[in-house]
């Protein structure tokens, strides 16, 4: 359920975050992943298969970085927070601010 996010002026270098990921299963990279648990993050926006959401702004402290995000999805938009955590395997931590979704998100192979 991880969605969209959009951050400011940062450049794609500079965001930590931006790739594609799967979601609490390793990537395959090779096209077989399915859709559902595919992920896409930029310093913009998060997109996953629930939903687009922009990433208004961000903040990091150590190795999470929080993001305010609207978020577009069929039932109408949403304002929340998430955080990622950078963990040293390369994966990454995610919750929304009420921890009602966690995940782990598999980094795939550029």
């Amino acid at each position: 359920m991880v969605v969209g996010l959009a951050a400011g002026a940062a450049a794609e270098d500079d965001f930590p975050l931006t790739g594609n990921y799967t979601q609490n299963v390793a990537c395959k990279g090779d096209g077989t992943d399915p859709a559902a648990i595919r992920v896409k993050i930029s310093p913009k926006e998060i997109v996953s298969n629930v939903g687009t959401c922009t990433i208004i702004d961000t903040s990091r402290e150590g190795d999470t970085i929080t993001a305010r995000v609207e978020c577009k999805f069929a039932s109408g938009p949403l304002m929340g927070n998430l955080s990622f955590t950078l963990r040293p395997d390369k994966t990454i931590d995610f919750v929304d601010r009420d921890g009602n979704y966690k995940a782990v998100l598999h980094p795939c192979p550029n």
